[in-house]
């Protein structure tokens, strides 16, 4: 019977990046797992993106893009409810081994999803302009 662990690992593919000596146990745990299981829930978290949009009451299409690019930021790393709903989304899918290590390192680890999130959100802000 497959495990939990082996399931989610299975389901959300292979790592990003390539490990070297040099590679920090940040950057390890970003492209093991971090990368994988944003690209597993990118259309879930964009969904999430738009339904906040919507319920902030922002005319997405209206703003300039450098405006579109501070609300994405400032969204997602100055509205505390909204980006831990975030991040539920990807710690939702961490293996127990991947918790415990999260759990040692909380401030470095969430620093990097929100800023992964951040750059995923804004490198496909021409999805926002039309609900899917």
């Amino acid at each position: 019977m497959t495990t939990r662990e082996d399931f989610i690992k299975k389901f959300r593919g292979d790592a990003f990046g390539t490990v070297t000596a040099e590679t920090s146990a940040e950057e390890f745990f970003q492209n093991e797992t971090l990368r994988p299981i944003m690209k597993l829930q990118n259309e879930l978290l964009l969904a999430v993106f738009q339904n906040y949009i919507t319920s902030s009451k922002v005319d997405f299409t209206q703003i300039s893009t450098e405006k579109r690019m501070n609300f994405i930021e400032n969204a997602i790393k100055k509205d505390i409810k909204f980006q831990n709903l975030l991040k539920g989304i990807v710690i939702g899918l961490f293996t127990l081994e991947e918790n415990a290590r999260y759990i040692q390192n909380t401030a470095a680890l969430s620093k990097r999803i929100t800023n992964l999130l951040v750059e995923r959100i804004k490198s496909q802000v021409q999805l926002l302009y039309n609900p899917y």
